[in-house]
Parts: structure tokens; sequence; C-alpha cells
């Protein structure tokens, strides 16, 4: 596709015919829909101004509800057990998957914003048939994954703030229900659907900061783990912890989600210097959000690692003891090291600190589930619209994504102890780090593209530290996956894994391999290479879109 420029207005000329797969399902003229009903304006102000905080307002929201999923429900729990194993010592790594994150959301919007279209949308017009319908299927197991620990979350909070009378199955319901409510807020205008958000998002800052005030960590300590990359008398469970930090943190859904969050702005595309001035107020507001979103994971490990760092279960249930807790039972006695979940989280803080504790935490973690698995439900009808076409009402929508995690969610509440969860969400956090690469990769070569990004394609020093973000991200999460499966301890799982994982590699050596055309790597070009000549070949702009 070739463009041509007119002052600051770029016009599109029809694009050339695809070489590697079938014409777009979707017509490139036909116009993008949009999950919401409205875009907010962009006011005027003087274009010669360097800064407006005017604009950074209106343009304030879609990155807040991105970083909700750097808040949800498996990102506390792993920032707890962080925090209960390691104490201070892994705050840098939090720090620095916060950091890679930002850059890839960056990546995210500036795909949304410059295109007027969602990463779903674009793999749909630019992938053939079966890697389409594989990525779709990859991104809704991540989806079903988050929205699983999101959802119980949710329910693990209303048991805690019931003092058990409100079992788990029962909080998963109610959670369906008030979310269906909650999702169509935004008939009512979307800065309030936003407004609503930031509302959630203050509740657990006060709710995680109260418990960091009331614990008190060493100051100098959190700093100290915060900027300095140590971990002195790390073993393998440290490591672990600290590699399921980052699979907790970069979530594959979440890009998904950005990229079509910025099409809710009046943005005139066709304009280069509004396309500029959006991708660099969306950058501000979400750095601003993202470091909100780090201060808040930074209170929950704090908390922990002052307080029950090192902590054995005899210790913890002689406290909960004297204190009059119902839920000493937890807590065998013995001199292993403490193991904590959101539930006993919630649990021993109100041992030690007092019932306020608790069900302060509660709240804070109520808060977390809620807005997560709103935010889960919206990247689960972007990903369906854009994958598969679809047209639907809205009500059809909400209830179709809703269902599919459903089932799977109520399954495990029914046949689940509330005590017992911490291993099913380790198996989701392995489960949503497997789909990693299904939006890491398409997003670097999607925002690579100049026939698609035209001026705003990522330059020589973006496709380098990107290609090799992903790849660290994708190298760590799979060491995760790795020692998962490995501790299973099972011949017939070891057989499944080994099978699947021969299809799983395949599928990622294939998106990587159309990455690297796109990069620029046109000797990988064999199709081309067999009609076109070497000349043509360093010349040309890769492109395998239709």
């Amino acid at each position: 596709m070739k463009t041509e420029r007119d002052g600051d207005v770029l016009e599109e000329s029809p694009q050339e015919p695809d070489l590697y797969s079938p014409v777009s399902p979707l017509p490139q003229d036909q116009p993008v829909s949009t999950y919401f009903e409205e875009k907010v304006p962009i006011p005027e102000d003087d274009r010669a101004k360097m800064f407006s905080f005017r604009k950074l307002w209106a343009f304030t929201g879609p990155g807040f509800l991105m970083s909700i999923a750097y808040l949800d429900p498996g990102n506390i729990e792993s920032d707890l057990q962080s925090g209960a194993k390691a104490g201070f010592k892994l705050l840098w790594v939090l720090l620095g998957s916060t950091i890679i994150g930002l850059l890839l959301q960056r990546l995210a919007a500036r795909l949304g914003v410059v295109t007027g279209m969602h990463l779903a949308e674009v793999c749909n017009r630019h992938y053939p048939t079966v890697p389409r319908i594989i990525l779709w299927l990859m991104v809704e197991l991540a989806i079903i994954g988050s929205d699983m620990q999101e959802v119980i979350g949710c329910a693990i909070a209303f048991n805690l703030l019931s003092v058990g009378r409100i079992p788990l199955w029962a909080g998963v319901l109610i959670t369906i229900i008030d979310t269906f409510v909650f999702l169509f807020l935004d008939k009512y205008g979307l800065r309030k659907l936003e407004a609503f958000f930031g509302f959630l998002i203050t509740i657990m800052a006060i709710s995680f900061g109260y418990e960091y005030v009331r614990v008190a960590p060493d100051q100098a300590a959190v700093l100290k783990g915060m900027f300095v990359p140590y971990c002195s008398g790390c073993g393998p469970v440290q490591l672990e912890q600290a590699v399921g930090i980052v699979g907790a943190v970069i979530m594959p859904h979440n890009i998904y989600l950005h990229s079509a969050l910025v099409k809710s702005r009046d943005i005139d595309r066709g304009n280069k210097k509004e396309v500029k001035e959006a991708n660099k107020y969306y950058f501000i507001e979400s750095t601003i959000a993202l470091f909100v979103s780090f201060l808040i994971n930074v209170f929950v490990v704090a908390v922990f690692a002052e307080a029950f760092y090192g902590k054995t279960n005899m210790e913890v249930g002689q406290q909960c003891n004297a204190s009059g807790s119902p839920h000493s039972d937890l807590f065998p006695a013995n001199n292993e090291t403490l193991e904590v979940d959101i539930y006993k989280g919630g649990v021993v803080l109100g041992c030690f600190f007092g019932p306020a504790a608790l069900y302060i935490w509660a709240i804070g973690i109520l808060a977390a589930g809620q807005s997560s698995t709103m935010t889960g439900t919206y990247s689960g009808q972007f990903v369906m619209e854009g994958f598969l076409n679809l047209r639907w009402s809205r009500f059809a929508r909400v209830l179709l994504t809703r269902s599919i995690a459903i089932f799977p969610t109520l399954l495990v509440a029914v046949f689940q102890d509330v005590r017992h969860l911490t291993g099913m969400n380790d198996f989701l956090n392995v489960l949503q780090s497997m789909q990693l690469p299904f939006a890491l990769i398409p997003i670097l070569t999607f925002t690579s593209l100049t026939s698609l990004m035209n001026d705003f394609a990522n330059g020589l020093v973006w496709k380098i530290s990107g290609g090799v973000l992903i790849l660290l991200v994708c190298a760590i999460n799979m060491y995760f996956v790795v020692v998962y499966v490995t501790a299973l301890n099972s011949t017939v799982l070891y057989v499944c894994s080994a099978l699947l994982s021969i299809a799983y590699l395949s599928f990622v050596i294939y998106l990587v391999w159309i990455c690297l055309i796109a990069l620029g790597v046109s000797r990988l070009d064999f199709r081309r290479s067999a009609q076109l000549p070497p000349a043509v070949l360093i010349d040309e702009q890769p492109e395998f879109d239709s």
C-alpha cells in the first residue's frame, strides 16, 4: 500500500494484491466499527503549545482502563507471594516488568490511533484464514484464564466480607450478574464509565494504601529492593516467583484491549499532526496510569514482605489463635514457610492487624476483581468482533463473551474449596504465559509495517528493542511453563506436553517468520524470492497484507 502526502493530510491509494494470504475477508473501505457509541471530542487548544492539560484530560481514560489488567487478582496474588517468599528483593523485577509493559502498550495505542483499527481487526485483515482462527482461539484461552482469576477473586472477596456466609459459587454468580449491570454504564456516557473505573482504582489505592500505612514497611528496604537489582540468598523458589511476576504483569489480551480503547477519541487520522499529538498524550496518560498501578502493587509486596517474610505456619497459627480468628485451622502446626494466596492473605492480615485489615483487604480485592472482570469482558468483545467480523447486538455480544468463561469458572467454584485455590491460580498464570507470543509478535509485526503505519511505523531502534523485549518476555514465560510442567511428575503429562509443544512452537515460528519479513528481512520472503529478482526484493517494503 502506497501513500501520498499533501501537507498534513495522508491519502491512501488502493493497495496492491497480497502474495501471502487470500483476499481480505473485510473490504478495506468498509467503516471500522467500535464498541463505544460515542467519541470524546478533543479541545482545540493553541497548537503552538507544547503541552495542554485540557487535552491530556480529554485523552485520559483508555490508559487507566488498560492499567486495571496490572491490578487484577492474579497480579495481587503474585505480589503477596513475592513479598512473603522473597521479601523486598524482587521489587526491581516488578518495576522492570511494568516498564516493559508500558513500552508494549505504547505500540498497541499507536496501532489503534494510526490505523483506526484495533489489533484483532488488523489480524483479521492481514493474516490468512487458518492462522487468524488459531490466533483467535489462543487469545480467547488467555481471556478465559484471566477471567477465571478475576471472577474467583471477586467471589473470595465476597466470602471474606460475609465471614464465609457467601460460598464461592454464589460469589461467582453475584459477580457475573453485577458485571452485566456495570457494563451498560457506558450507555450513560463513555466518560461516566471511565470515571467509574477511576473510582474502583481509587478504592484499590486507598485499601492497599491503608494496609501499607498500617504495617509500616522499612522505607529504605523498599527503595533498595526497587532500584538495586539483586537477590542475595535467593533459590529456585524466588527465581520462579520472579518469573511469575513478569507473567502476571504482561497479559496478552491487554494488548488487544488497549489498541481498541484508544479508538474512543475523536481524532482525524488524515491529519498527521493530530495523530502525532494523540500518540504523545496517550503515552503520557499510559505512563501515569501504570505508575499508579505500580504503586498499588508495591503496597501489596511491601506489606507481605515486612509482616510475613520468613514466617512459619506455626507462628501464624499461634497468632490467629491468640486473636480469636475463626480461620486458625488454615495453618498447620509445623515449621514450614508460610504460603499465602488472596484468601489466606486476608486472613493473616486480620490475625496480625485486626479485623479492619481483613475487611479493607477484601474491599480492595473486590474492586480489583470487579474492574478487571469488566475490562476482560470488553477484551473478549473486541477480540470476537475483530477476528470474526461480528456485528451482533450489544446484549448478544456481552452474553456470549460472558458465557465462554462462566462455565469453567462455575465448575471450579462448585467443586473447589475456597481455601485451596493457589494451584489453580498457578495453572492459569501458565496458561496466559503461553499465549503471550500471540499478542506480542503481531503487535511488533504490524507497527513495523510502513504500508500500514505510514510515517508512524517503528524505526530501527524500536524494531530492535521491541524484538529483544518480546524475545526476553517470551523466554521468561516459557521458562515459567517448563518449571510448572516438570513439577507435575507425570509421564503422561510429559508426553502430552511434548506433542502440544511441537504444534505450539510451529505456530510461533510461523508468526516470527512473518514478523521478520515485516521488520525488513527480505531474504526470508521465499514466495517473493521465487517471483522477483534480488534487486527488487532489497528495495521493496515487504508486505503480507491483503
